[in-house]
């Protein structure tokens, strides 16, 4: 707005004067910009396959410790530096010839993920694709992202098949793809991801999710794949392709595109053609209310839980369950948001969050992934980001601590729910799932009911990155800078959020749309009601 606020203080001929000078310095910028991304592109491809020497992989093994031992706090948490000094030691030892930077990811990001904290993890390195490349993909369908997944050990098993591709049945195990056992992909990938402690139950969720992300990476887009499954007994081999898509699938995806008022509380995702936030009544009485949030994006989060809790107060619902399963995280401010909603008195959500120096909040690449226009506007706007940064730190007791609103002691809502709350969780519910769950349970507030869950249950490091690049690999290192804790007494497990009530969920279950951690909590629903 202060650009347009400029520009209308200038009379017409000044104006027509500079507008067009900065239109011809658009144009040539944006001519520059289309010329240099094709060049990236190519320039990135290119570097990918070229093995890089011993000595200059060492160098990116110290100087990924290095950035990480500046600037993750509590880095010893679930490591003691003795043994992770050791780890990377040794990995140093392991290289011994020129490797590719995918073939030297597959050793550094297991190391890295023996630091068990579920943010810090490398970026794997990848093809990139072309403009050309991308249009083409836009007009085709996915291959592996059609199906639903589900891991069980060393095996992969489709649970959903919505497009009824092939016919395949939900339950089928992909014993291989493209003649190479599933059972290798998976001991291979699970190394690399990494958990928040000692956890047991985040790995089969994240690396359903994140199985042909992986086998993407290492392969890059193919158009077609061979699959060798079993079901009921009876081996059969599809070969999987990138379907075109449909004049009504195109259709619906642009109808999709559009943003209804609808779209945008409940934060409608066009990919998976459903919504973030979901509020219904679970009875015909309106005393069973039900949110899920899947995502804690934060987009028109406000407004979404101002109006969910006005129609509960409005029918004097008793009960409410809030789903958080298969939720990874998200928006600090949100579950700040939403706990002022089910804490009837004033509370406290987070403790001071720690940083390891007064100059931290710096080390977040403000000029980051910024093309030519952008990198000009941050540099104008950059004294002011500077300014604020400075002053979001305060020290005490010799710890420095960033300034986060969520620290402060709040007051509850007006329409805080003061009836009996139940919380769905499992080993997804990761990061803001984790720490809201955390801060429920202490606080006995609710009762928790599913599986513990992938973040841990005293704290996580997060908060905001630095985005670090190894200089001879060029793979990227994000690091997160604030120890986020919950408000609670610690309980020093090292592990999630532990339910009250343990309710397991099995591939059958999903298959055939069962909910027995749901069903759990109803039916505890009705026990009380009947007794009343």
């Amino acid at each position: 707005m202060k650009i347009l606020r400029l520009f209308s203080e200038c009379n017409d001929e000044n104006f027509n004067f500079e507008l067009k000078k900065v239109q011809k310095k658009y144009f040539f910028l944006l001519f520059l910009l289309l010329i240099t991304a094709c060049g990236s592109v190519r320039k990135h491809n290119e570097r990918q396959k070229i093995c890089i020497p011993p000595e200059k992989l060492k160098q990116d093994v110290d100087f990924a410790y290095s950035k990480i031992k500046e600037m993750h706090p509590h880095l010893f948490w679930y490591i003691s530096k003795q043994d992770l000094d050791r780890k990377f030691d040794s990995l140093k030892n392991t290289i011994d010839k020129p490797l590719t930077p995918l073939q030297f990811y597959f050793k550094l990001q297991p190391v890295v993920s023996d630091i068990r904290e579920g943010h810090l993890s490398l970026r794997i390195p990848s093809k990139r694709i072309t403009k050309k490349e991308i249009k083409s993909l836009e007009n085709k369908k996915g291959m592996f992202s059609r199906f639903d997944y589900y891991i069980q050990d060393d095996r992969l098993f489709i649970s959903g098949n919505k497009d009824s591709v092939e016919n395949i049945k939900p339950g089928t195990e992909i014993l291989s793809i493209d003649h190479t056992p599933v059972s290798y992909y998976i001991k291979r990938y699970r190394k690399l991801i990494s958990t928040d402690g000692f956890n047991t139950t985040f790995k089969p969720y994240f690396l359903k999710d994140l199985f042909f992300s992986y086998y993407v990476a290492e392969k890059g887009f193919q158009n077609q794949a061979s699959i060798k499954t079993v079901y009921e007994g009876k081996t059969k081999t599809y070969q999987l392709t990138r379907e075109s898509k449909s004049g009504d699938d195109l259709k619906k995806e642009k109808e999709n595109k559009k943003r209804t008022d609808e779209k945008k509380i409940n934060d409608y995702v066009a990919l998976s053609d459903s919504y973030n936030r979901n509020f219904k009544f679970l009875d015909k009485d309106s005393t069973i209310a039900y949110i899920q949030v899947k995502s804690f994006s934060g987009v028109y989060s406000g407004k979404f839980y101002k109006n969910a809790f006005e129609k509960i107060k409005e029918t004097h619902s008793s009960y409410l369950i809030i789903d958080v399963r298969n939720n990874y995280g998200g928006s600090l401010e949100e579950i700040h948001k939403l706990y002022s909603y089910l804490s009837p008195e004033p509370y406290i959500l987070i403790k001071p969050s720690e940083v390891n120096s007064a100059t931290t909040p710096l080390k977040t690449n403000y000029f980051r992934k910024s093309n030519v226009l952008e990198y000009t506007f941050k540099t104008l706007t950059y004294p002011a980001f500077f300014f604020a940064q400075t002053f979001s730190t305060y020290k005490k007791d010799g710890k420095v601590y960033y300034k986060i609103k969520a620290d402060k002691r709040s007051k509850p809502d007006k329409n805080a729910f003061r009836g009996k709350i139940f919380v769905l969780i499992n080993g997804a519910s990761f990061s803001a799932s984790s720490i809201l769950t955390s801060k429920l349970k202490n606080d006995k507030r609710a009762t928790l009911v599913g599986e513990e869950t992938g973040g841990a249950n005293d704290g996580t490091v997060a908060g905001f990155y630095s985005y670090q690049t190894l200089p001879n690999s060029m793979i990227d290192l994000p690091i997160g800078l604030v120890f986020v804790q919950p408000d609670i007494t610690p309980t020093n497990t090292k592990k999630g959020v532990v339910p009250d009530i343990a309710v397991q969920e099995t591939m059958e279950d999903i298959i055939h749309k069962r909910d027995p951690q749901l069903d759990w909590i109803l039916n505890e629903i009705k026990k009380e009601k009947t007794a009343k």
